[in-house]
């Protein structure tokens, strides 16, 4: 069974940390999928603009404020990815004590830190 990453925050502007992320993420042929404010796509990878149910989501990645996330809590619980990842500026103690509620791992890290130390 193949695991997706869900980039959550995710931009078609190329200064954006999301759209390196999806484009380090395919170029580690990690299978990805994108939710974001604007529709697009980013290398093969189509961004949708609202909430779509998707299986098999191993891993979150937020790119959104803690405030935008609040929107998306019920939506990541759903998922039950196997993990979270707050990349630096996402932090949030109420959705990380959620997860931790779900027995779902969460991590402070940066996505493109990982993936570039072979750590992701």
């Amino acid at each position: 069974m193949k695991k997706y990453t869900l980039v959550l925050g995710a931009s078609v502007n190329t200064d954006r940390y999301s759209n390196a992320a999806i484009r380090k993420l395919r170029a580690k042929k990690n299978e990805t999928f994108a939710i974001g404010n604007i529709k697009g796509t980013v290398l093969d990878v189509e961004i949708f603009d609202k909430k779509q149910f998707f299986e098999n989501i191993d891993t979150v990645t937020l790119y959104l404020n803690p405030e935008r996330q609040k929107e998306y809590y019920d939506y990541i619980l759903a998922l039950n990815p196997r993990r979270v990842i707050f990349n630096p500026g996402t932090e949030n103690i109420e959705l990380m004590s959620l997860l931790k509620e779900n027995n779902i791992n969460s991590e402070v890290a940066c996505t493109l830190v990982l993936l570039s130390s072979n750590q992701y």
